[in-house]
């Protein structure tokens, strides 16, 4: 796929009127609580929902670039996947995940009458922009031949005391998860070795981390890199050890696929030489 497109912003339209998908939410009265409109362009959108008495601010990167420092009951996203690149898109998703209430609901709303995927000239702007269609694991609440709205909850909250999903579930908090991707999700770990020690783990029920699909591991590996962003964020670790158990020979305890993110801290072990070598004690010293 082409580089990153600098100019997806330039799709934002500048309407007079509010955007279809949150004149449909809003008669739907699916609108509620404290409201975030992710991606929301040039703010129409949160200017008309404001009108009707709702609670609701905008956050764009070229917009209205002031990101968001709480979470929300309700988020909306319309349009703004369908604009930018598959990574871009587990970036967005991710954001969304962290910044929603646990029970609470986003929205993403996707062009369905997209023919021609891939990069165009924007016929206003005339400049290179970038469209494609979209597909999501979630719920859908409205569909016509021009756009699909999609619900979203967190995983752990739809899936909570349901060790059908996951034998995670009989043990982990729920509201411990620390971000979400279309295919897997994180938790912070109930014992943890570290602070800040998390868990990465695919949705579909795996125990063998070489039974994953090559797609699987990589959405894995791509949410233990915004994991990382996020921990060296919040407590500055020193180092990271990185670690799958597969199988019991190995120590594996949970017959649930799960990527070991932990953090490491100058002085936490006398010697932490040989790192994950220590998993043989006798060869973690050569």
């Amino acid at each position: 796929m082409a580089s990153k497109n600098q100019f997806s912003h330039c799709t934002a339209k500048e309407r007079d009127k509010m955007s279809f998908p949150s004149k449909l939410l809003l008669d739907k009265k699916l609108i509620v609580g404290e409201t975030l409109d992710f991606g929301c362009g040039f703010g129409k959108d949160v200017v008309e929902l404001k009108k009707r008495g709702l609670n609701i601010s905008g956050y764009d990167p070229e917009y209205f670039p002031h990101y968001p420092t709480k979470t929300y009951d309700t988020i909306l996203c319309h349009y703004v996947l369908n604009v930018i690149q598959s990574q871009d898109q587990a970036k967005v998703l991710f954001e969304i995940s962290k910044l929603l209430k646990f029970g609470g609901k986003a929205y993403f709303s996707v062009r369905r009458d997209i023919k021609n995927a891939g990069f165009r000239t924007h016929f206003i702007h005339k400049v290179k922009t970038f469209q494609t269609n979209v597909i999501l694991p979630f719920k859908t609440v409205f569909k016509n031949d021009n756009v699909e709205i999609y619900e979203y909850q967190h995983h752990c909250f739809l899936n909570q005391n349901n060790p059908e999903a996951s034998p995670f579930f009989e043990r982990l908090e729920p509201k411990d998860q620390a971000g979400e991707l279309a295919s897997c999700f994180a938790f912070s770990d109930k014992f943890p070795v570290s602070e800040g020690h998390t868990l990465v783990i695919p949705k579909r029920k795996v125990s063998d981390y070489f039974e994953l699909s090559f797609r699987e591991q990589s959405a894995c590996w791509f949410l233990v890199n915004l994991i990382k962003a996020d921990l060296q964020n919040k407590f500055n670790p020193d180092g990271y050890n990185i670690g799958i158990n597969v199988n019991e020979a190995s120590g594996q305890t949970i017959p649930h696929v799960h990527i070991h993110i932990i953090p490491r801290y100058k002085g936490d072990v006398e010697n932490p030489a040989g790192g994950v070598r220590g998993v043989i004690p006798s060869e973690k010293e050569y």
